[in-house]
């Protein structure tokens, strides 16, 4: 099974005008696409590995038969293609609130207003290229972190539920080098909460 580049749910400019269509575009089609190509070639000499999805292959990244240079390879690409995945999912035009963990950050964070600005804060403090997360551990809990490159807290046992793409491609165009305005718009676009 080779992996694909999914379809997006929305159109490219339907996030406009907090991340544009042009950025959108290249984003998917071009960023995303390229890590989709380079996992799929590395996949080519496993094909023990090739049925897993995405995520399993992420997941059990640590324990995997490949090379050290073919793990790094997965790690950069896999993930790429894992967190591209579910972050496109986690936006759209139309808002579709999740009470249940609207109440579960609440309570955890004391408001989700400040989770937001406990997130923000995370995402805008983080050097370099990576992501920030929202997830939940092994216990139930849910914990703010940022992770370089393209690792993913699937590595780490942890669930994602949030993610914000803090590599440049993800706002460069419209934003240039304010990814404080690209984050404080990014929030406009997330449809659970």
């Amino acid at each position: 099974m080779k992996y694909e580049l999914p379809k997006l749910p929305y159109a490219y400019s339907a996030l406009e005008p907090h991340i544009d269509a042009k950025t959108m575009e290249i984003h998917h089609s071009k960023h995303h696409q390229a890590y989709v190509d380079k996992l799929n070639a590395i996949m080519e000499k496993y094909p023990d590995l090739q049925n897993m999805p995405v995520n399993e292959l992420i997941a059990s990244l640590n324990t995997l038969n490949v090379s050290d240079d073919d793990r790094q390879g997965i790690r950069n690409h896999g993930g790429g293609h894992a967190n591209h995945s579910f972050f496109w999912t986690l936006m759209g035009p139309e808002k579709e609130t999740d009470d249940a963990l609207i109440k579960k950050i609440s309570d955890q964070f004391t408001s989700l207003e400040r989770f937001k600005e406990d997130f923000s804060e995370k995402a805008l403090g983080h050097f370099g290229s990576g992501w920030a997360w929202l997830v939940e551990t092994s216990s139930g809990s849910l914990e703010i972190i940022a992770l370089p490159n393209q690792d993913s807290p699937l590595t780490l046992g942890k669930e994602p539920i949030l993610t914000i793409d803090l590599w440049e491609h993800a706002y460069y165009l419209k934003y240039q080098n304010r990814r404080k305005e690209y984050i404080a718009n990014w929030w406009n676009t997330v449809r659970c909460i």
